[in-house]
């Protein structure tokens, strides 16, 4: 059997009709077009037809984003990177690439091609942060960036942030990742503390967006409502949860799409804490509803 796959594959169909490995390499080629980059690494191992369309520029030029070259300037050397293979520097993008003291990340999707961010409460504006009595950063392998700010307990609660970035051509979401209560690792389990955890039901959250172009968008939400009958809403405490602000669309690169957000809720007849803030996602709407419904992997 081993035996008639390997003729298969290379030369034959074992009968001494055509197979895989009579298929020119363009042709391969055009068809990797329509492929995600896994699903052409795997058929790459097929036969060396298959492994030289696997190696093609063009086909890998087909799954960079149109300012690839935009990011490889966040590259410390971008220069040692332009004489890479097309393949080669799609693999270096899939990885996160930092900018701006570490504290914002960008990256390609290894399935899509498209380009995703993710910044850090550290590159956010909050009230009160110096003020070790209200705020303290965090340290957690929880994060991509290995710290979250939380707020003990807080009256004026407001975060803002900034990003200008030259997005390539796409409709975006962006979200706030963020935890209500303080988690820690004892005895190697994962455990929750909500003892400052209050006045996040009192008052919604606002949520705000806007674009240099006059995009704008907001959304409002109770970050802690354990009245609630929805499975989703009962078990927001001790989760990591995205809250949505809204989505915004790029038609070109240049000029560089500056991007405004912030969550706040500033009524000052309570307080509130008990709660982690740790990152702003932007991610292309078409791979959030992807993974949504499973077609790709988180």
């Amino acid at each position: 059997m081993g035996a008639s796959l390997s003729n298969l594959t290379e030369n034959g169909s074992g009968n001494g009709g055509p197979g895989l490995g009579d298929i020119p390499e363009s042709c391969v080629a055009c068809v990797f077009l329509y492929l995600t980059p896994p699903e052409i690494c795997n058929l790459a191992r097929l036969n060396r037809a298959f492994r030289g369309a696997a190696s093609s520029d063009a086909v890998w030029e087909a799954k960079l984003p149109s300012n690839y070259h935009d990011l490889l300037q966040l590259l410390s050397h971008p220069d040692v990177y332009q004489n890479l293979s097309k393949k080669d520097i799609f693999a270096l993008l899939a990885r996160p690439l930092p900018f701006e003291d570490g504290n914002k990340l960008v990256w390609v999707d290894r399935y899509t091609g498209r380009v995703c961010m993710s910044i850090s409460a550290k590159a956010m504006a909050i009230t009160g942060i110096e003020d070790r009595r209200y705020w303290n950063w965090v340290p957690t392998e929880e994060s991509r960036f290995n710290v979250v700010a939380y707020v003990q307990q807080i009256w004026w609660f407001e975060v803002d942030g900034i990003v200008k970035f030259p997005f390539p051509p796409d409709i975006y979401t962006l979200s706030f990742r963020i935890h209500l209560g303080r988690f820690s690792r004892r005895l190697g389990r994962r455990v929750s503390n909500f003892e400052h955890t209050h006045g996040f039901d009192i008052k919604p959250v606002r949520f705000e967006l806007s674009t240099s172009d006059g995009q704008q968008a907001s959304n409002e939400c109770f970050l802690d409502d354990t009245q609630q009958d929805d499975a989703n809403i009962s078990n927001k405490r001790g989760c990591w949860i995205k809250y949505k602000v809204g989505e915004f669309i790029v038609t070109e690169s240049d000029p560089a799409t500056e991007v405004k957000f912030s969550m706040k809720q500033i009524d000052c007849t309570h307080s509130k804490g008990g709660l982690c803030v740790d990152s702003v996602s932007i991610i292309p709407v078409e791979l959030k509803e992807h993974r949504r419904r499973g077609v790709l992997k988180k």
